[in-house]
């Protein structure tokens, strides 16, 4: 017969110790209890709240909402939930259950200007009911004002337009030349969310989101289903980012980029109607571009033989027959060739363009890469075409892992599409302010390039003991806090940043 273990959380009813005994010390008793008063384990954040009072991310995020409730009844408004929950995120609170914690974290309070203090056991901030509220979408409601429960309704077009207007003001003037990089990633779901479905390419059942950066700045992200085509709704993506572009920087050059999803007439041929804006995409190869490039071929392999012939005869007099290296031929690099010829597809293009195409010959044998791209080539070499326009769209991968594994967009939990793509822009205005707080704090600093996650981990998860009197709040920050001199640099530039109004 067994005997049958029941393993769960203590619920909060339950006796806690007062006190627990951590054995001794060189004679003395160690002691850990709950008597430390006000502590908190997220002081940085306080520093965070006031880059976004300063440029009023979270304010602007919040005018996207319509708030149908009867406001002698809130004891919240749209905009500190809204803050809540990107501060939330931020910290790494994932999830909205995480806020019946949170709703009594004194740094969270002072950075959501909940100051009443008066009772130390008063949940001072919002728990997950009330900001589930703000998130949860039912299908079913059709009319907010109407609604019970769902009473604050977003206006996607208006977030949409948000993120784009947000980077535009993050530069004091318009820049020469920006770079816009599109991608798609894979969202794993493990229930049945509205729009998930089975993908062959990502093995898993799950949502197909579309990002656009430009850099390190956020502008598009666009929750799709995963059964649709890896480009579907990039285009109108495009014209719609481009379109408010333009309205402000007129004579910036831009530069679309992106892999051979991508590559489609009607992305190409909107690219080309444009003033000032051009694109590199990638391209799969096929028989007709390998046939067209097989001089080339046949000079990387020339190439490579010779040096390798080379390479060979100094091992023969260096080393005797028994002592050889097994395979000579891994110790030469590969000879790289660029070839750019002018192309069109028999049916799916409606006139011809540069196609530059790589040809790399090894020890591994012939590789093929290409790209097609509106960039002239009495302006910008073949070589340089893939190397510095094409490449660098690498970097992207970093955003999106950001995105996913710091700042949770892949918690897509909800039951419907609407509520999920609600909670991917949550996400992003996380990444938004955290960008906005590396370019304008972290600036020349150690920290300048670190990801989300490392300015998460070393300037906003920090000890404080927070004493309250009726004429200061004090954050007393750990002594031994190892980061000191980079947050002070952070307090003075932001001194500088001009208050709102």
């Amino acid at each position: 017969m067994f005997q049958r273990f029941s393993f769960m959380t203590p619920s909060a009813t339950q006796c806690i110790p007062a006190q627990f005994n951590l054995g001794t010390l060189k004679g003395r008793d160690v002691i850990a209890n709950f008597e430390g008063g006000r502590i908190t384990s997220d002081a940085g954040i306080v520093l965070m709240a006031e880059l976004d009072k300063k440029l009023g991310l979270t304010a602007r995020f919040a005018k996207c909402f319509r708030d149908h409730r009867n406001l002698s009844y809130v004891n919240y408004s749209a905009h500190e939930l809204l803050a809540q929950r990107v501060y939330g995120i931020v910290l790494g609170y994932e999830d909205v259950n995480d806020h019946d914690k949170l709703r009594h974290d004194p740094a969270l309070a002072i950075a959501l200007g909940r100051l009443d203090f008066i009772d130390s056991n008063a949940a001072l901030l919002a728990g997950k009911s009330t900001i589930n509220r703000l998130e949860y979408c039912p299908e079913t409601i059709l009319d907010q004002r109407e609604s019970r429960y769902h009473k604050i309704e977003h206006q996607p077009k208006e977030i949409e337009k948000a993120f784009v207007e947000i980077f535009l003001e993050s530069y004091k003037q318009p820049p020469r030349q920006i770079v816009l990089d599109m991608d798609v990633t894979d969202d794993q779901v493990h229930g049945s969310q509205e729009g998930a479905f089975f993908n062959t390419y990502y093995n898993g059942v799950c949502y197909a989101p579309l990002y656009i950066f430009c850099g390190r700045h956020l502008l598009a992200a666009l929750l799709r289903p995963s059964n649709v085509d890896p480009a579907a709704g990039a285009l109108s993506e495009l014209q719609r980012i481009i379109g408010i572009i333009r309205g402000q920087w007129q004579k910036t050059q831009i530069l679309v980029r992106g892999d051979s999803a991508y590559a489609r007439e009607d992305i190409m041929k909107f690219c080309e109607s444009e003033s000032g804006v051009d694109y590199v995409f990638a391209m799969a190869t096929n028989s007709q571009l390998k046939l067209r490039a097989h001089n080339v071929i046949q000079k990387a392999q020339a190439d490579y033989e010779q040096r390798l012939a080379r390479v060979t005869a100094l091992i023969e007099t260096v080393f005797a027959p028994d002592d050889k290296p097994e395979s000579v031929s891994q110790l030469v690099p590969e000879a790289t060739w660029y070839r750019s010829l002018c192309y069109k597809t028999q049916e799916s293009w409606s006139r011809k363009r540069r196609v530059v195409t790589k040809v790399c010959y090894g020890s591994k044998g012939l590789k093929l890469r290409h790209v097609v791209t509106s960039l002239p080539a009495a302006k910008v070499p073949p070589s340089q075409v893939y190397t510095d326009k094409y490449c660098p769209r690498g970097e992207m991968e970093n955003r999106l892992k950001e995105q996913q594994l710091d700042l949770f967009a892949d918690r897509t939990s909800t039951q419907t599409f609407e509520s999920n793509q609600l909670r991917l822009w949550l996400s992003a205005m996380a990444y938004v302010l955290m960008q906005a707080f590396r370019q304008h704090c972290l600036a020349r600093t150690s920290l300048a390039q670190a990801t989300v996650g490392t300015i998460r981990l070393t300037l906003l998860k920090f000890g404080a003991k927070i004493t309250v009197s009726v004429r200061r709040v004090l954050i007393a920050i750990a002594s031994a806090c190892p980061y000191q001199d980079i947050l002070a640099i952070a307090y003075q530039r932001l001194q500088v940043i001009p208050a709102p109004g």
